[in-house]
């Protein structure tokens, strides 16, 4: 069974906001729980979502919420095992270039992790911007 990951805006960094206007596509739009708003990133690749826990966990899976056309291609996740531990790469991921919530299952994650990283190698964008209204982190309850 898994539970949802209550995850604050203090957890949370992403690599950059489209014109550096946080108020408007800043990160606080990925947990918002708001349909009406979101985290845009400015352009250029690669970009990114940090997460650091509170408490580790054993990651399940993620869920994410794209604006078609704006997409990451060429995606992976990351994870520390420790929060002063090395960044290792856990498991390759490929998000449809539509609009609608994706599901994404960790794969080969059987041991605790404190931190992990959504990387969007490049983008369906031209200019490599991402667009996402809704993150969901769930985690395996023991």
């Amino acid at each position: 069974m898994a539970s949802q990951v209550d995850v604050n805006t203090g957890q949370l960094r992403v690599s950059s906001v489209l014109n550096r206007d946080t108020k408007q596509f800043g990160k606080k739009h990925l947990v918002d729980n708001d349909d009406d708003t979101c985290w845009n990133s400015d352009q250029g690749s690669p970009q990114w979502i940090s997460v650091d826990f509170e408490n580790s966990l054993i990651l399940d899976e993620f869920h994410i919420q794209f604006q078609g056309g704006f997409v990451g291609r060429d995606c992976w996740v990351e994870m520390k095992r420790s929060k002063d531990g090395e960044w290792e790469k856990m498991f390759d991921f490929y998000p449809k270039d539509i609009n609608s919530l994706q599901i994404f299952k960790a794969e080969n994650n059987s041991e605790p992790i404190s931190s992990m990283k959504i990387i969007f190698n490049n983008s369906t964008d031209f200019f490599g911007r991402i667009t996402i209204y809704r993150l969901e982190i769930f985690r395996t309850d023991s």
